[in-house]
């Protein structure tokens, strides 16, 4: 089992590693915050699908690349003086010991939901001018929409069962069947944003994460496409020459893999 003294030590050899790159290596001493950022997306995402893919090897690799940028960023910081990666800690280590008044003071809190609550009257205590200020406006969609839900709901804006929120989902659906027969396409878009939000906010109440969900959706419907595209070169045919029908019983043996 590795020690607290271990992993400390190694942490000081990736900063020592760090500072020697940024002196000598003719690439890392070209990099801004500005080139590694779409770098540092890049590598979220990698570990995004490490972990959905349940790979904790993978996991452990893409967690390093993550941890380099952020060892990255905190050295361009200190060449400015701006902040160093004492200072990132501290500042994490700050946050966390304010934020958990129910560890580290006198607050109660002994449910989910009810920690949530505290965080969100902290961060607006802190000066947040908004509950939905700290969601990133660069954030996917998708995401935003969910991580915008959970804040509201933090609190108390929320609906009471699931059982209201299909509801909802059925009533934006039938909205937007009205203006998809009036032929209305900028209304069509409103209206399909305002389903997509609803079955988002319905996956909540279902404990089911949407982003994973589609996600996982999207692997299984590449595999099942790749199975058919692997099947139509076995019998010498690219898909245009192949019959819907002979691509949909193809599709449906894909079921029985994927």
């Amino acid at each position: 089992m590795t020690t607290r003294q271990a992993a400390l030590d190694s942490f000081g050899k990736l900063l020592d590693i760090m500072d020697e790159l940024r002196d000598k290596c003719p690439w890392d001493k070209k990099q801004t915050m500005q080139s590694l950022r779409h770098l540092t997306i890049e590598e979220t995402y990698e570990l995004a699908d490490a972990i959905l893919e349940e790979d904790e090897q993978e996991v452990k690799k893409e967690l390093g690349d993550l941890l380099l940028h952020i060892v990255f960023y905190a050295k361009i910081g200190s060449e400015t003086n701006s902040f160093n990666i004492k200072d990132v800690i501290d500042g994490i280590s700050e946050k966390l010991i304010s934020r958990h008044p129910h560890i580290y003071g006198d607050v109660t809190a002994n449910t989910e939901e009810e920690v949530k609550q505290n965080w969100e009257k902290l961060k607006l205590k802190e000066g947040n001018k908004s509950v939905l200020g700290g969601v990133p406006n660069s954030l996917p969609a998708l995401i935003k929409a969910l991580r915008m839900q959970d804040k509201a709901a933090g609190v108390g804006f929320e609906w009471e069962k699931p059982e209201q929120v299909w509801d909802k989902v059925q009533e934006e659906l039938d909205e937007l069947q009205v203006e998809v027969k009036a032929n209305k396409q900028e209304k069509i878009e409103d209206e399909f944003g305002d389903v997509l939000f609803a079955l988002i906010n319905y996956a909540r109440f279902l404990k089911v994460n949407p982003e994973t969900a589609l996600e996982k959706t999207n692997k299984k419907f590449k595999a099942r496409f790749q199975f058919l595209e692997t099947k139509a070169q076995e019998m010498g045919k690219s898909l245009q020459e192949m019959t819907l029908e002979e691509m949909i019983s193809f599709w449906d043996k894909a079921k029985s893999f994927v």
